[in-house]
């Protein structure tokens, strides 16, 4: 260690230059890291607001919400020790120039998926809703009255609640009438009981029987089944570990161009009695400073860039996740540093100091 730091004080430039691609990368995994888990929580807010064991839809609708249509007779519930009924829509509401796509949840008031209101009163009449509050960042307010694409219902914001985006979209909260009334308008009536899915809570949903052509899919396969929630996590992911391999490859060439221009120092080192195990350690040493003061200075970055991201950006520090990779990285680092090691090993005394 005391080699280590003597020849980093020594060749400040040289070391430098390294400890500012570890910090570029680090960053760059880290803001990843953050982005993959703000884009994966865009997607499940409002899953995991439910706190539900799982939901059914029918066979046929390859687990997906929209697809899955069913009569709210079909579940009667008693097998469960919680069960929700749920209707959902995507439209785009607008209010003037204001625009947005939404997800519209018809609900029941008295069941458990009602969120908690943070701000204004609950829906308590057909044609009001509950939002998201991320709609208020938008511009919108309580008290505006929505115009829904493709029905000609007008929908009014009487509170907001938080955490609550289905497919990255904010979710309108509202009774099943109005839901209703906006999907088919005059034939609402002839449609009405018509519903999605149900949400259900107990702890033992495999042994829930549906009845025909309806299943029950657990929530978690549920979301990994959200359209782009799979595929968008893996190639954020997929990024992460590239970058990992990265890291250890520049680290790699770097040690081994210096420990190449130190083979003649080191064979005099060697020549003077101190031991391969010495130098080895002391490069290994070396690359273990290196990276962790990348990967600190990366993670001060990443934390310092979160602070002045606008709230459009769906990026959400999972700080556990950004330890875990950044000791990844310190690591890759070090098994970068063992082709070095290699090279010290082989390192003739007298060949090296007559070279």
């Amino acid at each position: 260690m005391f080699l280590a730091w003597k020849e980093i004080k020594y060749n400040k430039l040289r070391y430098i230059l390294i400890t500012g691609v570890l910090v570029l990368v680090s960053y760059l995994v880290f803001f990843l890291s953050g982005l993959a888990n703000g884009l994966e929580q865009l997607n499940r807010e409002a899953v995991d607001k439910w706190d539900a064991d799982g939901i059914i839809l029918t066979e046929e609708s390859d687990v997906n919400l929209p697809r899955s249509t069913m009569n709210i007779d079909d579940f009667n519930g008693d097998e469960v020790e919680a069960h929700a009924a749920l209707g959902q829509l995507n439209a785009i509401a607008s209010v003037g120039e204001l625009q947005s796509n939404v997800s519209i949840f018809g609900i029941k008031e008295d069941e458990f998926i009602m969120p908690e209101v943070t701000e204004g009163e609950p829906f308590d009449a057909e044609g009001e809703v509950v939002a998201d509050d991320t709609l208020k960042e938008e511009g919108f307010g309580i008290g505006d009255e929505l115009e829904i694409s493709a029905s000609d219902e007008i929908l009014t914001i009487t509170g907001f609640t938080d955490n609550a985006r289905f497919n990255a979209a904010p979710v309108l909260y509202t009774d099943m009438n109005t839901l209703q009334q906006i999907r088919f308008g005059e034939a609402a009536e002839s449609n009405e009981g018509q519903i999605n899915g149900f949400v259900v809570r107990d702890d033992s949903i495999a042994d829930v029987s549906t009845g025909d052509d309806l299943q029950m899919v657990a929530t978690s396969t549920f979301i990994e089944n959200l359209p782009g929630y799979t595929a968008q996590n893996l190639t954020l992911t997929f990024m992460i570990y590239f970058l990992f391999i990265i890291s250890a490859v520049i680290l790699a060439i770097f040690l081994y161009v210096l420990t190449i221009q130190k083979i003649s120092m080191f064979g005099v080192m060697k020549a003077q009695g101190i031991s391969s195990k010495y130098l080895a350690n002391s490069v290994v040493a070396q690359t273990f400073m290196l990276a962790l003061a990348g990967v600190i200075i990366g993670f001060l970055l990443t934390i310092l860039t979160g602070l002045f991201l606008p709230p459009a950006v769906p990026v959400g520090f999972n700080y556990l996740m950004m330890l875990l990779y950044g000791m990844v990285l310190v690591g890759v680092s070090v098994l970068g540093a063992l082709f070095s090691v290699r090279t010290i090993m082989k390192i003739d005394p007298l060949r090296a100091i007559g070279g």
